[in-house]
Formats: structure tokens, sequence, C-alpha cells
């Protein structure tokens, strides 16, 4: 970006403009690199003022010599009428998943359960883990389970270290999985692996992230309700790309932004507004005055991934 040429304006409730000398528009939601924008401008040469008449009647001329005092600009659309997205709560301390763990092998054992949590979001509680194996162990939540004796490439949700060889009961320990959203019931198995470190001494069946244990969650998690429902109404200009994923009832649950994509295009295509699309997903910024979306970004479309 240019650091000359830089003006700033919020859109909804969480938005940064920022409009370079190049005139293009990027967007970006989180942290990291920045990837490709969808689309790059260039700036040709000002030309002189002609006297071209307008479809008003006035020339550029005209135009000109009224600079002194400009008309009042001309206010952008308002989405004020519209209500703004919500999704319900569950209450601090529901429980909404509980149940015992243990190896094939009988070789690890211990207690977990699912609350809601104050701020709306969800904390596992782990509690009574004994092992009798000369590594420590750890437990987290996973959307596909994978098989004993698999290994590990992703740590999931709620991971956390449960502790090494012991006898005696451990207390219970919180984690949080705010990275579940506001039904964590995606999440399909709780998964028991070895946190060994590279030791050649160690057994290949307890080395460093294998699966130890694979357990089905039994999810009770009350419904929410929302006032946020997109639906795909197809293909536009400005908004071409596809959707990736859908959820159990068949709604958009995931877009994947195309070239040349725009924020407010894409949230027509789907049936809300642009602060929606916003709340959908947090930490989204859009920048430039065109409001282009970086191509290949995921957008959420699920209140309760959100």
């Amino acid at each position: 970006m240019h650091s000359s040429n830089r003006s700033v304006a919020a859109i909804g409730l969480a938005v940064v403009m920022v409009v370079g000398a190049s005139g293009c528009s990027l967007l970006r939601s989180g942290g990291g690199a920045v990837p490709a924008p969808t689309r790059s401008a260039s700036v040709s040469p000002s030309a002189s003022p002609t006297a071209t008449p307008t479809d008003d009647g006035e020339s550029d001329a005209d135009l000109l010599r009224e600079s002194a005092s400009p008309r009042p600009p001309t206010p952008e659309p308002s989405q004020a009428a519209e209500p703004a997205p919500e999704i319900s709560t569950i209450a601090a301390g529901t429980v909404v998943a509980e149940g015992d763990v243990a190896s094939p092998k009988g070789s690890v054992h211990f207690h977990y359960r699912v609350v809601a949590g104050p701020d709306d979001r969800f904390v596992v509680q782990y509690s009574g883990f004994t092992s009798t194996l000369p590594v420590p162990v750890s437990a987290t939540f996973l959307e596909d389970a994978p098989r004993v004796g698999d290994g590990l490439t992703y740590h999931g949700i709620g991971d956390d270290q449960l502790g090494g060889a012991t006898t005696t009961p451990s207390a219970a320990v919180s984690v949080p999985i705010d990275a579940a959203g506001y039904d964590p019931s995606w999440l399909g198995a709780l998964v028991t692996y070895s946190s060994a470190s590279a030791d050649p001494s160690i057994p290949v069946e307890i080395g460093p992230d294998k699966v130890l244990a694979v357990t089905k969650v039994p999810w009770s998690v009350p419904a929410r309700t929302t006032n946020v429902h997109p639906v795909d109404a197809g293909a536009r200009p400005n908004a071409t790309g596809t959707v990736s994923a859908t959820t159990a009832s068949g709604a958009p649950r995931s877009y994947v932004v195309a070239p040349d994509d725009l924020i407010g295009d894409v949230a027509a295509r789907f049936g809300i507004t642009v602060q929606t699309l916003i709340w959908l997903n947090g930490g989204m910024q859009v920048y430039g005055k065109q409001q282009y979306l970086y191509q290949g970004t995921t957008l959420n479309l699920d209140p309760v991934r959100r």
C-alpha cells in the first residue's frame, strides 16, 4: 500500500476501508499473510478538463466553477432498516456432552464433559485421568474420527495434555473450545493420543501422536434460534464463487471467493446484508473503495460456526 492518498471509512460494525493510490480493493479475514486480491487496477494519467456537457446540461467547466460551493454529497444507501443479526444463547453451566474414556487395552482412563460457558462458548472439563503408559497422554476433539494406531497430523480443538503415568486420578481441568463455534456437535470424536517426544527407545505403538483411543461424543446441544438464514440464489456478476459446504438442512455453510467478487454482491447473492456477512466472519476487514474480496478466501455463512 502507498503511504499517500489514504483515507479510512467504516462499513457496518467492523469494516475498515483503505484506498490506496493504485485504486485496488482488498479483503482480509483474521491475521496472517494477505492473499492476492481478486482484482487489480491501473490509474491512467489525469486529462485536462474539457467543456463536455453532462447529463444535466452542465459542462465540466461549469462544475469546476461551482467547486467553491459544491452540492451536498449523495448519501450512501443505508441498511439501518434491516434487523441486526443475532443468535440465541445457552445458559452457562449447561452440560452438552459427557462420558468416560478407556483405551482398548485399559492403559488410559479419564472422564470428560463439555459445558456452556458464561461467554456463550464452550469449555471441556477433563478429570479422573490415570495411565500406566510410560509416555504423556493428550486428548482433543476432531470432526472426523481416526483409527487407533493412526498418527495425528492435526491436534484439533480442546487439545490438552492430561498427564503421564499415574495411578492417582487427576483433578478437573477446563479447556476452552472457542473454535468450535456456537454448536460444537460437529466435532464427532474425542481422540486420545500419545504426546511422547521423539525417542527411538519408545515403542512405535505409543510413539509421538499415535492414536490410543477414539470415543464417539454423544452431543445434546439445545437448538439455537437465529434470524440469519442465508439462501444461495446462484452466481451473479461479482459473486461467482462456489458454495464449498452446506449444513445438514442444505443451507450454504461456506463460500469460496472468486476473482472480481465484491462484498456487497456476495452478500446479496445469499440474501443477507453486508453487516450480516461481517457478523458471520469475525475480524473481516475490507480495504479499498470498490470492496473487492481476496480470491480463494473461504467465508463462513453458518451462524452456529461463527
